[in-house]
């Protein structure tokens, strides 16, 4: 995230606002972006989305690095003071870098900042150095000799591809035969295309994992409340890596409110990497997203993501009490140290509904059926991931609203307490229906688990 500095605070004037991304997390973030009082314009990338439709207005230039003079020029006619860029990607291919200007704050690290997320095996090397605890692991380029370390280990590593794969890039093999199966896939048969040019072989973490989101303005670093999400497919943390399936919030380590936990891993995680990124000369602007297994050794990096976490985002949202604008314009400023952010003390839970075929080969078009019914359930919001409304269908057709991606639709819901939020969120998916509609059952379940004291 960068900006020139401003001449003064920030006022509580108006701001114009363009929102770069097509999910649930955009969408999440442009709800969030309407209940501020200073918002003037919200402007969108995406209004094949339904739900980023019904509140922005859609730009009418290209959206891509390669014609980003048009992007720009949008920027300056329509006096757009705040960019928020969602995805990974644009934040990699420099969309950052390029939008800076005078009076205009860019919610999103530069290129060279994004590479904690896009070059894994760059980010390795420099933890590494910095002594950030992590998993012990090495990075190549060359088939042979990947499959000859993993053969020498005598557990099957992780094997993760070096670039951006939309949080899909990572194979935890149950045998030293699937982990070099996994390097066939990323490194021979491309899955993952350019990504698993390089892989990642890492050491397999044991215990929880957690999701610890920071925001940091370059000088000063806010870590948000934890977040628990969960990544496989199925219940009981069965089945393919996903983009992930749900989130409740505040979850994992905040079970017990374990602020000596967070502390630890801001002072031994988060500002070590801040450190070290600004010994390259690279000042981290943004959101900082880390996956932390909490170990019986203490807690140790999995890897980090560049921006909001997707669907901890919608879940951030439903419990943030502060005007996002104020939020992402200090970021842009060096101005965490003067922010107040507050949090509801409702809890929230949301459950992602995927697609049929879901992560490998997701079916379009299939009509979906319950949302308005599901967005009247108390304490409710659908935002869409993956839909768009099939024109092509009759006016008079029972629903013209189609599966557009893998993961459909994120329904959250917020509660006096995570048994409350979870009990929502899964009433109104409930009532949402699509042929094939993939849903985890246990989302949250673990946080209802009585805690049983040690010792």
């Amino acid at each position: 995230m960068q900006a020139t500095e401003p001449s003064s605070t920030h006022s509580r004037a108006s701001v114009n606002v363009l929102l770069v991304g097509s999910g649930g997390r955009e969408h999440a973030l442009a709800w969030k972006l309407r209940q501020s009082p200073r918002l003037g314009e919200l402007f969108i990338t995406a209004p094949e989305n339904p739900g980023l439709a019904s509140l922005g207005r859609a730009v009418d230039v290209p959206v891509n690095i390669r014609e980003i003079y048009r992007l720009k020029s949008f920027c300056d006619k329509n006096a757009v003071g705040l960019v928020v860029i969602g995805p990974e990607d644009p934040l990699a291919e420099g969309m950052a870098d390029a939008l800076i200007a005078q009076g205009r704050v860019v919610f999103g690290p530069i290129a060279a900042a994004a590479r904690i997320e896009s070059d894994k095996a760059w980010a390795k090397q420099l933890l590494r150095a910095a002594s950030v605890p992590m998993a012990e692991g090495r990075w190549f380029s060359e088939i042979s000799a990947a499959r000859a370390y993993v053969q020498t280990r005598e557990d099957p590593p992780v094997i993760k591809a070096s670039g951006l794969c939309k949080g899909k890039g990572v194979i935890v093999p149950g045998s030293i035969d699937e982990a070099l199966k996994a390097l066939d896939r990323l490194m021979v048969k491309r899955e993952f295309g350019e990504a698993g040019r390089t892989v990642v072989v890492e050491e397999r973490l044991e215990g929880p994992e957690v999701s610890v989101l920071a925001l940091v303005d370059g000088r000063n670093i806010y870590v948000l409340e934890p977040c628990q999400d969960h990544k496989r497919l199925m219940d009981d943390d069965a089945g393919p890596n996903t983009g992930g399936m749900g989130v409740y919030c505040p979850g994992g380590l905040v079970w017990g409110r374990d602020e000596a936990l967070l502390d630890q891993i801001q002072s031994e995680i988060l500002v070590p990497t801040l450190d070290a990124l600004r010994r390259e000369g690279i000042e981290y602007r943004g959101v900082l997203y880390a996956g932390i297994m909490l170990t019986p050794a203490g807690p140790k990096l999995l890897e980090y993501n560049c921006r909001f976490g997707d669907p901890e985002c919608q879940a951030l949202m439903m419990r943030l009490d502060a005007d996002l604008i104020d939020v992402l314009m200090a970021c842009g400023s060096h101005g965490l140290a003067d922010m107040d952010l507050r949090w509801s003390p409702a809890a929230s839970c949301c459950v992602v509904l995927a697609a049929p075929g879901y992560p490998e080969k997701p079916k379009k078009g299939v009509p979906i059926f319950g949302v308005e019914e599901a967005s009247a359930v108390p304490g409710v919001q659908v935002f869409h991931a993956g839909t768009r409304v099939d024109t092509s269908l009759p006016a008079d057709a029972p629903s013209r609203l189609v599966t557009n991606g893998g993961r459909v639709l994120n329904v959250c819901a917020s509660g006096s307490s995570i048994k409350e939020a979870r009990e929502r969120a899964y009433q109104a998916a409930a009532l949402i229906r699509f042929e094939g509609k993939q849903m985890r059952t246990d989302i949250a379940s673990r946080a209802l688990e009585p805690v049983v004291a040690s010792g």
